[in-house]
């Protein structure tokens, strides 16, 4: 058992994670969980604590917070994290808590229509992102983290390195987007050799690929797609270079969009994804292929979209009708 009184326990959380390559989100999420599980039991050093104070906290989660079961997981990845890999230390027993309710929920999908209603009203970036999010079925991370040599646009794909569950995969890049993005590309290259000159223009690089390869940081094929407006400095280096554009930022864009649009539907960023996956199931592609486009583990997840298909007039007619 880790001594309960050793120092800075969460610098130790943070120093493990980087050790071993997790996302700086996920850093930030489990940090977040096992400063939550800290207070709730008045801040004891969680050596001295073990499963029915765990169960507790993640029942709290469940009973009283009323956390998505999504939620619920995240805070017991976390500390189960913390004991395994940072604490080394075995709990006694299983952890049992009450977890929250998984319950099935249809995705949010908009029609063609409804996509270009959202689309059109979104300008510069924010619409080649919500092109790039509909027309391959991108995650929201995955369409920001994209960097120059993972557009393939003489084999018109995208390549998506590092998708969730540390996954790689490709899917299709839009006919009706190869100019735009090769435009775009063309002004980003222009601000990335800018940045070289002034000295900067060392863009992140994944695992220990810039020990490595100590100059790739520069080269323009890992430089992002879609860089931030302003240099700023990276939370985990101390270093000061050009990061991805942020997430949130689209999504404001897209959240004002879809009520410019005067859409009822609570759409989001992921819901172009849903879109993309309904779309062509219903243009009759077969599931399979939709599923590695998505890069699903399992068919029954890509499954979903096809309740969504099922669903009103394409399946029944009402009885009403037939007065």
């Amino acid at each position: 058992m880790s001594d309960p009184k050793s120092p800075k326990l969460l610098d130790r959380v943070r120093h493990t994670l980087r050790r071993m390559h997790y996302a700086y989100r996920t850093e930030e999420s489990y940090l977040y969980w096992i400063k939550r599980f800290i207070l709730f039991h008045h801040k004891q050093h969680p050596a001295r604590l073990d499963t029915p104070q765990i169960e507790a906290f993640l029942t709290h989660l469940a009973v009283k917070g009323q956390v998505s079961a999504a939620t619920q997981n995240q805070a017991f990845s976390a500390l189960m994290f913390l004991y395994k890999h940072v604490l080394e230390q075995e709990l006694s027993t299983p952890v049992k808590a009450l977890r929250a309710q998984q319950k099935p929920r249809l995705p949010v999908v908009l029609s063609p229509a409804e996509v270009q209603a959202v689309i059109s009203r979104l300008t510069g970036d924010y619409q080649l992102m919500a092109q790039l999010l509909y027309g391959s079925g991108l995650r929201l991370m995955e369409c920001v983290r994209l960097r120059v040599k993972d557009l393939d646009f003489e084999s018109r794909q995208v390549i998506v390195r590092r998708g969730k569950g540390d996954k790689d995969r490709a899917t299709i890049l839009s006919q009706r987007l190869v100019e735009p993005l090769q435009i775009h590309l063309r002004w980003v290259r222009r601000r990335h050799q800018a940045d070289l000159s002034r000295g900067y223009g060392c863009v992140y690089l994944p695992n220990a690929l810039s020990r490595k390869y100590p100059n790739a940081c520069r080269e323009w094929g890992w430089q992002w797609v879609f860089p931030a407006a302003t240099l700023d400095t990276d939370p985990a280096t101390g270093l000061t270079r050009r990061h991805h554009t942020d997430p949130s930022a689209l999504q404001k864009a897209v959240k004002a969009a879809v009520r410019q649009a005067g859409l009822t539907k609570s759409a989001s960023c992921h819901t172009f994804r849903h879109s993309f996956a309904t779309h062509l199931l219903a243009a009759g592609y077969d599931i399979r292929t939709v599923q590695e486009l998505l890069g699903h583990n399992s068919v029954e997840t890509t499954m979903i979209y096809t309740h969504v298909l099922n669903l009103g007039a394409r399946a029944v007619h009402s009885p009403l009708d037939g007065l």
